[in-house]
């Protein structure tokens, strides 16, 4: 990928989330948009157990970092108006064969949630399910989603905890013990796998979002439910240390009004 536009770590991601898409991620498209119900994270937890999301009839939607969109189809069955963005062609070429194969089209866009083609206040709701929560820098792409929110708008995504990646081992799943400091903790690049992150603790993401014009509503920190097993593919976290930590977490906030 050329596009001077894109931050740094952009394409080395992309490459990555192509070889996923082509591996395994394409593969798994269809069950994830079959699901009758929203869930939340790698336990599955459901959306009628958090009510996070409340009503999102009638709602302008923007899904920041959508890869395969199953997340902005689950809001389109329920009556909103959604709006995918990614910047992996690979990725948004599977979820426009999932629109076809599922009959719902809604509007796929190639951009990173840093900077996104669409006006001013377009949004009613912006959301991210481990998609620009983690893979974009959060110092551009929360300022980027306050522009597209109108106010009043809510932005909600969802992200591993600050403990778990503390916690997180430079290869293999969570420990019991820290494996970093949390003092500087921001963009991880991680060895194993090339991929670049981005992790702010609690106190600068919420000084962050402030700054950005958001109040925050919410921060449900999520635990693998008692009957949970590992997930088979996202194993960054075993289900029984989930079980006593909470491995991801998931932030509501509000932009102020004028």
């Amino acid at each position: 990928m050329s596009s001077p536009s894109y931050p740094d770590y952009v394409p080395r991601n992309v490459e990555i989330w192509t070889k996923a898409n082509a591996e395994h991620t394409a593969g798994r498209a269809p069950a994830a948009w079959a699901k009758d119900e929203i869930d939340w994270g790698v336990f599955a937890i459901r959306e009628s157990e958090l009510n996070v999301l409340g009503d999102v009839a009638g709602l302008d939607v923007v899904e920041l970092g959508c890869g395969t969109a199953y997340f902005s189809a689950w809001l389109a069955r329920r009556g909103a108006r959604p709006v995918g963005v990614d910047p992996t062609p690979a990725q948004l070429a599977t979820a426009r064969a999932m629109q076809e194969q599922f009959a719902l089209e809604f509007p796929l866009v190639e951009a990173a949630a840093e900077d996104v083609p669409r006006p001013d206040e377009s949004f009613d709701l912006a959301v991210s399910e481990y998609g620009a929560s983690i893979w974009a820098d959060p110092y551009r792409w929360i300022p980027e989603a306050a522009r597209l929110l109108r106010p009043g708008g809510r932005l909600v995504f969802l992200r591993n905890s600050t403990l778990v990646v503390l916690c997180q081992r430079t290869e293999g799943g969570a420990d019991d013990r820290l494996q970093r400091p949390q003092r500087g903790l921001g963009r991880i690049e991680w060895p194993d796998t090339g991929e670049i992150e981005f992790q702010l603790p609690h106190g600068e993401l919420i000084e962050l979002l402030s700054a950005s014009g958001f109040a925050v509503e919410r921060l449900l920190e999520l635990y693998a439910p008692d009957d949970a097993e590992t997930h088979g593919y996202y194993d960054f976290v075993t289900a029984e240390w989930a079980r006593k930590w909470p491995a991801e977490e998931i932030w509501v906030a509000r932009k102020r009004g004028r």
